[in-house]
């Protein structure tokens, strides 16, 4: 077990060195009340390698896309939003023979490279697929309605050991899913979610409960029930989030207790 270190800057004292750095670390180290990072394996740290880098070449997919958009609006060609019409957008430039010649070569060259990131994210979703089956709770929690393979494998491989939380709860808010508190004179106030711990998890599980909202009214049973409620008082964001932070508890639950999702909870008619 290893102490976050971000946790030991409350004890640290002015001058930084070596020496006042380590007497902070044993400072911190021996308050009753500090948590401790699990360690975790090298197959584990190589699983979020992949998701670290997957998440990488999204981004750069996305810039490349929205820079060949963008360009190619200024000489009026615009196609639907969505990667799927990159192709449709490439030929139009094509076939505009009206463009300057640097501005098609441009256009190829941004292709090219959406073309290879494309490829090297096929690449990594299949080894992340692959790990996914061959580790059992990750297999398990995948099982849970709007957990795929890769919120799966990357929670399984990111929490090696669920009982270093002492509840869901716990688990939801180091994931950030949880209210802030903000507390005076006795009277305890909530706001907005903190938005603390792993972001790529926290986002997965939104947009996986993102995909929940859409096929609630074809479903049956207790979580479909609660979302239903939910929806009812609340709006659909706001619900989205709250599902989310449900999701990590039912994901925490079942990784402590080895239990199997009940189906029932949201089974189709």
């Amino acid at each position: 077990m290893n102490a976050p270190p971000r946790l030991s800057s409350t004890p640290l004292k002015r001058g930084k060195n070596d020496a006042v750095d380590a007497e902070a670390i044993c400072e911190a180290v021996s308050r009753p009340a500090m948590r401790f990072v699990p360690i975790k394996s090298a197959d584990q740290q190589a699983i979020l390698m992949l998701h670290k880098t997957r998440e990488l070449l999204v981004k750069q997919r996305t810039m490349s896309v929205n820079a060949l958009r963008g360009h190619l609006a200024e000489f009026g060609l615009v196609v639907a939003k969505g990667t799927g019409r990159v192709d449709e957008l490439l030929g139009l430039a094509e076939d505009d023979t009206t463009l300057p010649d640097a501005v098609v070569t441009a256009a190829k060259v941004l292709g090219q490279q959406i073309d290879a990131l494309k490829s090297a994210l096929d690449d990594l979703e299949r080894d992340i697929a692959k790990a996914h089956s061959l580790n059992e709770t990750s297999r398990s929690l995948g099982e849970i309605p709007g957990i795929g393979k890769l919120v799966a494998s990357v929670i399984a491989a990111s929490v090696p050991d669920p009982s270093v939380f002492s509840s869901g709860r716990d688990f939801a808010a180091w994931l950030g899913l949880t209210p802030s508190q903000i507390s005076s004179g006795g009277k305890p106030t909530l706001g907005t979610i903190t938005k603390a711990g792993n972001r790529y998890i926290r986002k997965l599980l939104v947009l996986g409960a993102t995909s929940l909202l859409n096929v609630v009214e074809k479903r049956r049973g207790g979580l479909r029930d609660w979302i239903v409620g939910l929806l009812a008082k609340k709006p659909a964001r706001l619900v989205t989030v709250a599902l989310a932070n449900k999701l990590a508890r039912i994901i925490w639950a079942m990784m402590k207790t080895g239990e199997c999702f009940r189906t029932e909870m949201f089974a189709k008619p």
